[in-house]
């Protein structure tokens, strides 16, 4: 009787499902990326271990339109993720923690969305960068500057113009919610892109606000923006009272090859109420070249310099590199692997994995499988 019960109810869901479908055009997908991993240092000793999320972070997710005449559309978002090895929620146990929001967009005047989303910064420079092929192992030394998309912010309008000749800039604010103190945990970030041709540059801001305290130490980190504050690099300034990041990246493309280059810089601000006296600055120089062998394999190398000053001096010299083949549209299998050399007080931790060497190398590859659906 269950059994018939459930039977009848999931195929009254699917006719649901069918009408909204063909009213809306909703769309249901994912990626699920994991991996066998070797880490050459951790504490001392080699750890073999599964990694997932190294090309691109798991996620299932649904997003669609509904048309509402004159070139305008409705449109939502809502995307999860998490751990395929353990099954557990991403993004702070969030059940929609990557993505969610709504919005309207018109082919003439942009597009406009509320709720919780990636910066103009996340969707219009990082997609230069070798992170937008390679992921983590290709990226800044604790991530830093975020090029790895490790946060998003909560409580934000955004908007993204049309594409005019190759130009486009998106704007954002996010509103701290705290009465009395409008600037309390705001977020505001803008950028712009170019591409003619082969060629493709990038630029854009990000300002997050840390929420203002009257306690004598801020306990941490209480943004709308959730900040990057997962690594040895930069735990430490959780109390900032904000985090300005500057970003910028261009691309070139010949024939199989693929440069790019990119520059950051991060400040992590103090106030009063910080367990730190001093701003704490990282540049962040990288460049990448890739090189599309056949139709299905592509091989890639990086380089990434990340230096902070000010409160900690610390260097971080990394060299990556990596192999993908596609079995298929949807499925492929690669290799990726890091070498990272760490100066300065704190040891190595390969890009934003978080593991501590006790030396000032380490090396860490993953070889694993990924399939979209």
């Amino acid at each position: 009787m269950k059994r018939f019960a459930l039977s009848t109810l999931s195929l009254a869901l699917l006719g649901t499902a069918g009408v909204a479908h063909a009213q809306s055009s909703v769309t249901l997908y994912g990626v699920l990326d994991d991996s066998i991993q070797y880490v050459s240092n951790v504490g001392g000793h080699s750890l073999w271990n599964m990694a997932a999320g190294n090309l691109q972070g798991n996620r299932w997710g649904m997003k669609g339109s509904e048309d509402l005449g004159g070139g305008l559309k409705a449109i939502f978002q809502l995307e999860n993720g998490f751990n395929p090895n353990n099954g557990a929620l991403g993004q702070g146990n969030r059940m929609f923690g990557r993505q969610a929001y709504v919005g309207l967009t018109g082919d003439s005047w942009g597009t406009a969305t509320l709720g919780r989303q990636y910066d103009p910064v996340v969707d219009l420079v990082q997609p230069l960068t070798a992170d937008n092929y390679w992921g983590s192992t290709f990226t800044t030394a604790g991530d830093v500057d975020n090029n790895d998309n490790s946060s998003r912010t909560n409580n934000s309008v955004k908007y993204a113009s049309p594409v005019w000749g190759g130009f486009q800039f998106e704007a954002m604010y996010a509103l701290g919610g705290v009465a009395g103190s409008t600037g309390s945990g705001q977020t505001w970030a803008g950028a712009a892109t170019y591409a003619t041709g082969p060629f493709s540059v990038a630029a854009g801001y990000i300002r997050m606000d840390n929420t203002s305290t009257t306690a004598l130490v801020r306990d941490g980190w209480t943004s709308t923006s959730d900040g990057t504050f997962d690594s040895v690099q930069n735990t430490a300034y959780a109390s900032a009272k904000s985090i300005g990041i500057a970003s910028v990246a261009l691309q070139y493309v010949a024939g199989p090859f693929t440069f790019g280059g990119r520059y950051s810089n991060a400040q992590y601000k103090p106030d009063a109420q910080s367990t730190f006296t001093s701003t704490e600055k990282f540049d962040v120089g990288a460049g990448f070249v890739n090189y599309q062998l056949t139709p299905a394999a592509l091989l890639g190398f990086g380089y990434t310099y990340t230096h902070g000053k000010g409160d900690l001096n610390q260097t971080y010299h990394q060299v990556s590199l990596g192999g993908d083949y596609n079995l298929s549209k949807r499925t492929d299998v690669y290799l990726v692997g890091a070498w990272q050399h760490a100066n300065g007080g704190l040891n190595a931790s390969v890009a934003d994995y978080g593991f501590t060497s006790s030396s000032e190398n380490q090396t860490i590859v993953s070889l694993g499988i990924r399939h979209k659906f």
